[in-house]
């Protein structure tokens, strides 16, 4: 029997996936017209299937080149790391307020199109859908239920309160999705298609709520065994969870020292009034609106003009990046990629908090740099751009702790790079970076239950509730408190995936050590950066260790 090389494995697993999920069909080129993922116990069970059968074929595939070897590592490592989600229940159970099946359907809408007849046509076919593919993720919850994996309560509950906000028949998100597009011949079909999708909307929250529920456990901390599954595989990497909430507290203490200096030349009275005197400088809060999209948009042209060929060298297809605002309530800014064929520009959303007339937009800035340029838009942008990449590589492959990792590690380059320009953008940059830091010990010691150190300059308490993980994160990064009550609560719902900012910033910076040390004088950072963003998406552990032995220079 003839062997396959890696690159034929990797065919075959795309081409498998592409009849169970629109994603995997769309980096294959192929434009599916209904984009709504099928949702059933079924296509989970089979993602499965394809998976283990690639992973057992890549250990007897041969490889023709140095990419070829590449493309072996990385898949090799996601699909291990998948099979042991899946194996863990971890997968089908997931109900974190940002990350679920249900927010997958969601954001399929924001990146329709829906100008012309024919994208109008479109997202009437695609609204049909959606009541299937929420009854198919009811069915699938409930299986894994049955099979003993059952998200704690309270991220059903929450889940179910967001999706009663799309719901709304006046103003939630399917009713306001078609306000735009519901006019001529097909204005009718698509406001009952909106209307039937609020309906399995709210239909899906009150099952969530009365039923689901109560099938979980009170208790929000998924312990050390689920812990390690989870954390590793969104690293990509195996770390020493207590030294790494050991570096938290001490990455707090060394970041809260600069705050404290830099906020001490804008007030005497403290950072919580040296951030609200910032608050209100001229120019720096903005109303919720157009002017806000514009300081998104202008922010990020900023950037790739400054970085553009001096410490990056952006592809001209991939430059473009919008602003948009999302439906109001999280707090967070977020980042959806470009499509495949490049009809769509990457897009930075910012989701303000729910009733906000304004926003002091100085706070944001390192985030925006992190969603956009030099974070995730570059990075996605470089990726994309790769030709000796797999598509697998190119579009399907998501590591949190390299893509969130990298984010994380250039925000703290930005002032180097001329990005940060007064001493408000300085303590912008602070905040986000201890904010990061600050996850590390919520997410680690709500999960862990690990004791909180006496003297730790953040909190008097001394064990880790709910309610302490949103006072240290009001203390800290100077967050307002609904914010900060949706950050606690994503942690809970997605163990471990908080840690891939900070803690991948730092495995990021290890590789850059190595490579470092490895090449000597002939060392060039801005070469390192460009080489190890065209490796494509992988693990950090296999990261630095290619790194490390000069694979991408």
């Amino acid at each position: 029997m003839t062997q396959r090389t890696v690159t034929a494995v990797a065919d075959e697993y795309v081409a498998s996936l592409a009849s169970l999920e629109p994603s995997a069909a769309e980096a294959l080129g192929q434009q599916a017209d209904l984009v709504v993922p099928d949702l059933s116990p079924g296509v989970f069970e089979e993602q499965q299937a394809v998976g283990r059968r690639a992973l057992a074929a890549l250990q007897d595939a041969t490889e023709t080149d140095p990419a070829e070897r590449v493309l072996r590592i990385a898949l090799t490592e996601r699909l291990t790391h998948e099979i042991a989600l899946a194996e863990s229940g971890f997968t089908t159970r997931l109900l974190a307020p940002l990350a679920t099946p249900v927010h997958q359907v969601k954001q399929v809408f924001d990146n329709l199109p829906s100008g012309g007849a024919d994208e109008s046509a479109r997202l009437l076919r695609n609204l049909e859908q959606v009541p299937t593919a929420f009854e198919q993720y009811r069915q699938t919850l409930t299986v894994a239920a049955d099979q003993g994996f059952v998200a704690p309560s309270r991220q059903a509950r929450l889940l179910a309160t967001q999706m009663h906000g799309w719901a709304d028949p006046e103003d939630g998100y399917f009713s306001r999705l078609v306000k735009s597009s519901a006019a001529g011949a097909g204005a009718q079909a698509l406001r009952s298609a909106a209307a039937a999708a609020a309906a399995s909307c709210a239909y899906l929250a009150r099952w969530l709520e009365t039923e689901h529920a109560a099938r979980g456990s009170e208790q929000d901390g998924v312990g050390h065994e689920l812990y390690r599954v989870t954390s590793t595989a969104f690293l990509g990497a195996q770390i020493d969870l207590e030294e790494t909430y050991q570096y938290g507290w001490d990455r707090l203490r060394s970041l809260t020292a600069d705050v404290d200096r830099l906020t001490r030349g804008i007030s005497d009275q403290g950072p919580a009034a040296a951030m609200a005197v910032l608050d209100e400088r001229p120019g720096q809060r903005l109303p919720v609106g157009p002017e806000l999209v514009a300081w998104i948009e202008e922010r990020i042209s900023a950037s790739i003009q400054t970085l553009d060929g001096t410490v990056f060298d952006l592809p001209r297809a991939t430059r473009d990046c919008e602003g948009r605002l999302a439906t109001p309530g999280s707090g967070v800014i977020y980042y959806a990629p470009p499509d495949v064929a490049l009809t769509r520009p990457g897009r930075v959303y910012w989701s303000t908090p729910p009733d906000a007339d304004t926003v002091p937009v100085w706070r944001e800035v390192s985030t925006v740099h992190h969603e956009g340029v030099p974070g995730h838009h570059l990075q996605y942008s470089i990726t994309m751009s790769q030709g000796h990449l797999h598509p697998w590589q190119r579009y399907l492959c998501h590591i949190h702790g390299y893509a969130e990792g990298w984010a994380h590690y250039s925000e703290g380059r930005a002032d180097s790079w001329g990005l940060i320009h007064d001493e408000a953008e300085q303590l912008s940059v602070l905040l986000a970076q201890r904010w990061r830091a600050a996850r590390i010990v919520v997410d680690l010691g709500l999960h862990l239950d690990l004791p909180i150190p006496v003297g730790n300059g953040v909190t008097s308490a001394t064990r880790w509730t709910r309610e302490v993980g949103q006072d240290v994160l009001v203390e800290v990064a100077g967050m307002d408190r609904h914010t900060a009550v949706f950050e606690v609560d994503r942690y809970l719902g997605w163990p471990g995936q908080a840690l891939a900012f900070c803690v991948g910033a730092r495995l990021w910076e290890q590789a850059l050590a190595s490579a470092r040390e490895a090449a000597g004088s002939a060392y060039d950072e801005n070469a390192f950066h460009m080489a190890a963003l065209r490796l494509g998406p992988i693990g950090l552990d296999p990261l630095r260790a290619l790194l490390a032995e000069g694979t991408a220079r």
